[in-house]
């Protein structure tokens, strides 16, 4: 049993060593093939990243943007705080919140600070009406949503910004397009570039392969190698593009914390474990996809 472990740990690290000999006996090929993986997954991940974010904004969106609709001044209270059933009963309507005309007047106020003095004198001739606040389910179904809700009996005029709702979907809808393909094109010439660098150390050692058949080396003996020299390869890249998507990330986020407020995105420490295991995931899949693609086409063994 202790032999058996000893054979399978002696042979683990012949195939670690003879796969980080083979990265460095390539070395400029390796270099042009971890540079290359890098950029394509750096590029992958920066879309998907843009994608990350857009989906948050929306999030944000979807728990801050309200529709506002105001109720028709004919209503008495009670008819009026009556009509929530109807709007709650609404598809992707997933609370209705009632505001007095009072209530209204007074945060109107409120978001005047200083100047409210100006508005003062209307307290006793409020030109708000009662209304509810309406939070959705989902931002991207907010033109509908308006639209049935408009059309119930008893709302007189809604406040909604039904154009940024959209934007920010169409916005997500295209980035999630250009990502998926992105991912496509590039992991192909990820592929392509492990496949040849893989190649390259199958001739180079072509005859040291034909005496470890002779002698009866398994298959999987002589295969090992060159799948961990993709890995490595693979991996390599990954580790080299999370440390620029840390760099790059914090700083675009610091310049755009500074120049648009508004805007924010998320902290990279919030998702940096998620991507630095996606990255390691993506980088071994990659090195021993193209590895063993290889090895089938251009090795009879």
């Amino acid at each position: 049993m202790n032999k058996n472990k000893s054979s399978v740990f002696s042979h683990l690290i012949y195939f670690i060593k003879e796969g980080f000999s083979g990265v460095f006996f390539h070395g400029f090929m390796s270099v042009a093939a971890i540079t290359v993986i890098a950029a394509c997954l750096l590029v992958t991940t920066t879309f998907l990243l843009v994608a990350y974010n857009i989906d948050m904004q929306i999030e944000d969106l979807q728990s801050s943007n309200e529709i506002v609709v105001y109720i028709d001044e004919t209503l008495t209270r009670e008819q009026a705080m009556a009509l929530k059933s109807g709007i709650t009963a609404l598809d992707n309507v997933a609370d209705a919140i009632f505001v007095t005309r009072e209530e209204f007047f007074e945060n109107f106020l409120d978001s005047l600070g200083e100047d409210t003095y100006v508005l003062d004198e209307l307290r006793e001739d409020n030109p708000m009406r009662d209304s509810f606040r309406v939070v959705m389910e989902d931002v991207a179904l907010h033109a509908e949503t308006l639209k049935a809700l408009t059309e119930l009996q008893g709302i007189a005029d809604s406040n909604s910004d039904v154009e940024l709702s959209e934007r920010l979907v169409q916005l997500r809808s295209v980035v999630n397009t250009v990502s998926l393909t992105l991912l496509v094109l590039l992991g192909t010439v990820s592929l392509f570039v492990i496949s040849n660098t893989v190649k390259l150390a199958l001739h180079a050692r072509a005859e040291e392969i034909g005496v470890m058949k002779m002698v009866g080396a398994t298959n999987s003996f002589i295969r090992a190698p060159f799948v961990v020299e993709g890995i490595i390869l693979g991996v390599a890249a990954s580790v080299f593009v999370f440390a620029a998507q840390w760099l790059v990330y914090n700083y675009l986020g610091a310049q755009l914390s500074q120049g648009l407020p508004i805007l924010t995105m998320v902290p990279f420490e919030e998702f940096r474990y998620r991507l630095a295991i996606i990255l390691f995931a993506a980088g071994v899949v990659l090195g021993m996809s193209g590895s063993v693609l290889t090895i089938k086409r251009y090795m009879k063994v």
